[in-house]
């Protein structure tokens, strides 16, 4: 692909939501990324609308499809390895829906140029003054439970685990973490800090809270049709404990 940055979205069934006008206006303004869309299976009209943007501009866009719906971690976890080996030195993942706006982008890859010390860099949903998060109270308040609990058993002041905005720094660390297929198929984001967490353990490399980034978003919006439930988050908490049983038990 054309940049050193490739952007990952996942796809399922996005044809009725996917602005394919906001990507092409954004590639237009000389994007400094290159966006890989993952077709995770889709039964609808995804794989045209996802066709027609590439053949739109073929060295910002490109399709990478499943032969079968796998779930979104798997489809991000194959769309990352197949960036990276691409030799993309900054892969991230990003919402389908651009819950979080594409122009947050930039102040994503400016943090990573301005700090060497930083490999990831996590969106982070704070409705602070001045910014526009918009996100129905009945999620906020449940995910914020969840995050409290992650924060805690993980021992890092993690403020919002699941926001679909990540960008992360090519290493061979970090790609190894990927090699796996993941446990959960909606909280890799927290299985993807444990896997770190267990593979720094005992090296000289930097710790996890020393090398992760939360970015407070200026802007982040609850677009209606989300895939994801309030039993999602119940399926969520056994697969944190599954996570924790897997990586980080026995680091105590």
């Amino acid at each position: 692909m054309a940049n050193e940055a490739v952007i990952v979205v996942p796809c399922y069934n996005e044809a009725d939501r996917l602005d394919a006008d906001t990507f092409t206006a954004y590639a237009a303004a000389g994007p400094r990324v290159s966006f890989l869309f993952v077709n995770d299976g889709s039964t609808d009209n995804t794989a045209a609308v996802l066709e027609a943007l590439h053949r739109s501009n073929p060295s910002v866009f490109d399709v990478h499809s499943m032969e079968r719906n796998l779930g979104k971690a798997e489809a991000v976890r194959v769309g990352m390895l197949k960036a990276f080996e691409g030799g993309a030195a900054i892969v991230g993942f990003w919402d389908a829906d651009l819950s979080t706006p594409l122009r947050e982008l930039d102040c994503f890859l400016d943090l990573l140029e301005q700090r060497p010390d930083i490999e990831m860099v996590f969106g982070a949903r704070i409705n602070l003054l001045g910014r526009s998060i918009n996100r129905k109270l009945s999620r906020h308040y449940i995910g914020r439970i969840f995050a409290t609990v992650v924060a805690t058993v993980l021992g890092l002041p993690i403020y919002d685990t699941q926001c679909g905005a990540k960008l992360f720094r090519a290493n061979n660390g970090f790609v190894e973490l990927l090699r796996e297929p993941f446990l959960s198929k909606w909280i890799f984001d927290v299985e993807i800090i444990a896997r770190s967490i267990a593979a720094r353990h005992g090296t000289d490399r930097p710790s996890v809270r020393d090398t992760v980034y939360e970015l407070p978003l200026r802007e982040w919006n609850d677009v209606d049709g989300s895939k994801l439930r309030l039993r999602d988050f119940v399926i969520g908490s056994g697969d944190f404990l599954r996570i924790y049983r897997k990586y980080l038990w026995r680091l105590k």
